[in-house]
């Protein structure tokens, strides 16, 4: 296939696709098969290194329970009373909306039947009593269950990927690392039935045959430094690099000396790195670690963070500009964040007042969705000869893009040489 008269690094030209790779890039190629770019910025497809699929698909078809679209109690019982019956899945759930709620706050509030609603951190469920009977327990008895989503999803089965899959080419995205801690073999092989045509890398527990292992603790449950490097060297051990999720100071510090003590492997990956002050980035520097952030959070939750995170840590909440000597990439932490990178790479390049020093530039921001899908830390893919056939073209030359990038749509997708996405005004000839 041809790809007629698009803009690559600022130049107008055309390429072949064959065999799944960029066979020739010039200005006099024909062929009988083509697609017309008419001038628009044709680039790498886009890499969402840190996405949760299958928690993302569910929330498709949830009840939105927190900011933007909900802030205050009244929204959300507003929300939650709509028609229906049988299980009402929430998610995004946030304290600022109606406090504290628990297993009676729903059942005063919240319609008659089974309800949960996610906490935006993802790691608590709340649930009313019809819930509870459902699932056949009593404990706790305020509802509220930390950490408990094997359990809850049990008999659920896994959600249908397509919607989501089509959303994620609609956004000129070619391939997901899905970053879910309980990940199994059963997840696993879930990943690579339903998310065809992405290309996936696939973390998760240690029983899995390749990928890294995720490490996921939190201050309230931080293991001994000890323990934690045991567990980061096994999993070198058996050739697995590691992913740590790290939110907090604790959790990335007690991370950093883990991995020091156990040593370092090519490929570990520190997951969010939150909050990171000049000894953080120094220490992941010399350890030569790989941060995959979430720019989108910054945007998404500012409001919050102004309230919540003291005023001497927003120099260090989110950083961009400072990663700029380690080895970075970005992912949305869907469905925690919005899925669509270009209000990420947006959300990088204008950043909220009070946080700009962080900000970077269209150039840097589009880098880190173009990182090897195997690589999170290498080099930003290219379209050139030779190069995987994983394209995307947008609306728009990247003079126009980079002006705004939250308004930037991408018309066409191609995965291996395929077109998987397209609604460019004319259709191949």
């Amino acid at each position: 296939m041809v790809i007629r008269d698009v803009e690559i690094n600022g130049e107008v030209t055309s390429l072949r696709l064959a065999n799944g790779i960029v066979v020739e890039i010039g200005n006099n190629i024909s062929s009988e098969r083509y697609l017309a770019g008419n001038g628009r910025a044709l680039l790498p497809g886009l890499h969402d290194h840190h996405i949760h699929l299958n928690a993302t698909a569910a929330a498709m078809n949830s009840v939105k329970c927190g900011p933007p679209v909900i802030n205050s109690a009244n929204e959300l019982i507003e929300a939650l009373n709509t028609t229906g019956d049988g299980w009402l899945r929430g998610v995004g759930y946030y304290q600022s909306v109606a406090g504290e709620i628990d297993r009676g706050w729903l059942d005063k509030h919240g319609p008659n039947r089974p309800v949960r609603i996610q906490h935006r951190s993802g790691r608590l469920w709340i649930l009313n009593s019809l819930a509870m009977k459902t699932l056949g327990i009593t404990e706790p008895q305020d509802g509220r269950m930390f950490d408990q989503d094997v359990f809850i999803r049990r008999g659920a089965g896994f959600p249908d990927l397509n919607p989501l899959i089509q959303k994620l080419l609609s956004y000129g995205i070619t391939g997901v690392t899905e970053v879910t801690p309980s990940n199994g073999l059963a997840e696993r092989a879930h990943y690579l039935d339903a998310a065809k045509p992405l290309s996936l890398s696939i973390m998760g527990k240690i029983e899995l045959p390749s990928g890294h292992l995720k490490l996921h603790y939190h201050d309230h449950d931080l293991p001994a430094l000890d323990v934690l490097a045991d567990e980061i060297f096994a999993a070198h051990k058996k050739g697995r690099c590691v992913a740590a999720h790290c939110v907090t100071r604790a959790e990335l510090m007690l991370t950093l000396a883990a991995i020091e003590q156990a040593g370092p492997m090519p490929g570990d990956r520190i997951e969010h790195a939150a909050i990171a002050d000049e000894a953080a980035i120094k220490w992941m520097k010399a350890l030569d670690l790989i941060v995959v952030t979430q720019p989108n959070f910054i945007q998404e939750r500012v409001k919050a963070y102004r309230r919540d995170v003291p005023q001497v840590d927003h120099q260090n909440l989110w950083r961009l500009k400072a990663f700029e000597s380690l080895r970075c990439a970005a992912g949305s932490d869907a469905p925690f964040g919005n899925p669509d990178p270009w209000k990420a790479m947006a959300a990088a390049v204008t950043r909220p007042e009070g946080f700009e020093a962080e900000a970077i530039s269209p150039e840097e921001a589009l880098a880190l969705y173009t990182k090897p899908a195997d690589d999170a830390g290498g080099l930003p893919r290219k379209a050139a000869i030779g190069a995987p056939a994983d394209l995307c073209l947008i609306d728009r030359t990247w003079h126009q893009a980079r002006k705004n990038l939250a308004d930037v749509k991408v018309i066409a997708t191609w995965i291996g040489g395929e077109l998987v996405y397209n609604r460019v005004d004319e259709a191949p000839v």
